[in-house]
């Protein structure tokens, strides 16, 4: 089931990618990933019928956009390209990693893989827009991770493998409850 959600948020990320022929496209692509990819994760938790995994979204994402932007108003960091003072941490790495690292604890890291990937290109594309320095992206991509890390929990999709190792006996079992 997720597999299918995970390979069409992979083809969404490689078509935004490949639209990504000039420099100034490739701020535009990290503008859509950043926005992608914690709506990807959102709706995850929609597809697998994941109420827990959506509040675990809830105060993540919660957690991280308020401590990004509280960081960024008392920092107070200027921009490589002297546009504000807002550059410290970055809000849209934040946002990506939050994203990704949701979707790598809850689901796995085996269909977070494309995320990651979609938020360092969003980290790329921040430091190449000389909208960050590459401390603003480092700081943003560890909020993201760390508020995911704290309020998600492994899905448990009902499905235990259980072993029973005994001298002169070795089982498997499994069960899923219906």
């Amino acid at each position: 089931m997720i597999k299918r959600s995970i390979h069409l948020f992979s083809a969404l990320c490689l078509g935004v990618f490949l639209s990504c022929n000039a420099q100034a496209n490739t701020e535009k692509t990290g503008d859509i990933l950043q926005v992608l990819i914690p709506s990807a994760a959102f709706a995850s938790t929609f597809y697998m019928d994941d109420s827990e995994g959506r509040t675990a979204f809830y105060k993540s994402f919660a957690t991280n956009v308020i401590s990004t932007y509280g960081l960024k108003k008392t920092i107070r960091k200027q921009r490589p390209n002297n546009g504000n003072r807002d550059s410290f941490p970055s809000g849209h790495t934040s946002a990506a990693f939050q994203g990704a690292s949701f979707i790598h604890f809850r689901y796995g890291w085996q269909y977070a893989v494309p995320a990651y990937l979609g938020a360092a290109f969003v980290g790329y594309s921040r430091v190449d827009a000389e909208k960050h320095y590459t401390v603003d992206v480092l700081a943003g991509a560890a909020l993201g991770v760390l508020s995911s890390w704290y309020f998600t929990e492994p899905f448990d999709n009902g499905l235990h493998i259980n072993t029973d190792l005994k001298e002169n006996y070795y089982g498997l079992s499994l069960s899923y409850p219906w």
